[in-house]
């Protein structure tokens, strides 16, 4: 190994600085994406004295997980005001901000190759699992601090834009909503003159079924009525192959509209995709996939153009839009309160709650007229097309973030040139 590699254990120290003082409330769970999770336990009449602080440029680790998840859930807290984390995780921090940069040293736990590590060290350690003496064993290349600032910097920049994209997107999903509320819910559609149709004197007639007043010439029916739902072909575990066309399942269809970079993705071979596909088809570029299982129920993904299948029973497919620009209506609409409602009174099941394709198809709501979904749709359309052209600008920038990663295990070969 390279001379520029050194034992991490040099430059690191444990902590147990324990929150005796009630110094903070703030319970921190650690991701599996290496980030801090606000906790979702009841911490009511819980003893929060015993649970360990992390302070600023100090790291929290739970060695447990790796051996279950192969990956090692370390986390650099970057805020001023400390927080709490279980007593069980490990907590520790460098002990020579002159020598190595936390940040630095963060980077290097976000390598794929370094989970490799910690999951190998963990299969092959005597006492088994990954232990603080396994991380301080971890050799890695200590450049320069004004290199490792350098690098450290350009890595800040892709992060910062790609956070900023999706604040962009978070605030036009936003603007969104608040058109389809508008119009939809509080019925302010403008009317032929311009004006919001209800408050300006709109006429509404009740509707015995839905109990409530519509505007005039809107019709209340089901979902199956404006569109075919369905599902997939379903696709047998022995049928993943190493490489080949994408296989989602929920959590990739929520990374997919999230613009999340999808990791250890499943593949069947192009030849079994060709067969489903001639038989019953694939999904196009304007349908909508949604999740239909367990606690990521209700997401939503609008269809791009491009190949790849999905897994059945997971995943409710929305295709075959019998009127113009309505699947932008639907897709709107599920990104809603009002389909959160609709949500709670469809969904089945005690333990892990679903929802069934008669289930969403039967359910009625209101729908406008052709006039209304074709001025919804110009105003809409726009809003989408920017949200997809920074979930792609972020595609890129998530790559440019996995060469940065990969590069670091080549600085000691630039210092030497």
């Amino acid at each position: 190994m390279s001379s520029n590699y050194k034992r991490l254990g040099d430059y690191i120290q444990p902590l147990n600085n324990r929150n005796k003082e009630m110094v903070t409330d703030d319970l921190r769970g650690l991701s599996m994406t290496k980030e801090f999770r606000k906790s979702t336990s009841n911490i009511v009449g819980t003893d929060l004295t015993k649970y360990k602080l992390v302070y600023k440029n100090q790291f929290a680790c739970d060695f447990m997980s790796v051996i279950r998840v192969h990956k090692l859930p370390v986390v650099l807290h970057q805020e001023e005001s400390p927080v709490i984390v279980s007593g069980a995780y490990a907590v520790f921090e460098v002990l020579d901000e002159t020598e190595l940069l936390p940040e630095y040293l963060m980077m290097w736990f976000r390598r794929p190759e370094f989970d490799r590590y910690a999951d190998f060290r963990c299969d092959s350690a005597i006492r088994g699992g990954f232990k603080w003496d396994e991380l301080c064993d971890t050799q890695l290349p200590i450049p320069s601090i004004e290199k490792q600032r350098e690098i450290v910097k350009e890595y800040n920049t892709v992060t910062n834009r790609i956070k900023l994209n999706e604040q962009l997107n978070q605030k036009l999903e936003e603007t969104a909503q608040a058109l389809y509320k508008n119009w939809f819910v509080d019925f302010e559609f403008p009317n032929e003159e311009g004006k919001p149709y209800k408050s300006s004197g709109g006429e509404m007639v009740y509707n015995e079924e839905l109990d409530k007043e519509i505007p005039k010439g809107w019709e209340v029916i089901s979902l199956d009525s404006i569109c075919s739902i369905t599902s997939s072909k379903r696709i047998f575990e022995r049928e993943y192959v190493l490489e080949g066309i994408p296989f989602y399942r929920a959590g990739e269809i929520r990374q997919k509209k999230l613009g999340i970079p999808i990791k250890d993705s499943l593949y069947i071979t192009e030849k079994r995709y060709n067969e489903i596909v001639n038989k019953f088809g694939q999904p196009l570029e304007g349908d909508i996939l949604l999740t239909a299982v367990g606690s990521l129920l209700g997401d939503s993904y609008l269809v791009k153009p491009e190949r790849f299948y999905f897994k059945d029973g997971n995943v409710v497919w929305l295709k075959d839009f019998k009127m113009p620009y309505s699947n932008l209506f639907i897709y709107t609409f599920l990104q809603s309160n009002q389909f959160n409602d609709y949500l709670d009174e469809i969904r089945i099941g005690s333990g892990q709650s679903a929802i069934t394709i008669k289930g969403l198809g039967e359910k009625p709501f209101v729908i406008p007229n052709e006039s209304i979904f074709f001025k919804f749709s110009l105003l809409i359309e726009p809003i989408y097309n920017s949200i997809y052209k920074y979930i792609r600008e972020n595609g890129i920038l998530y790559e440019l973030q996995s060469v940065l990663l990969s590069k670091m295990s080549k600085v000691e070969e630039e210092i030497e040139i």
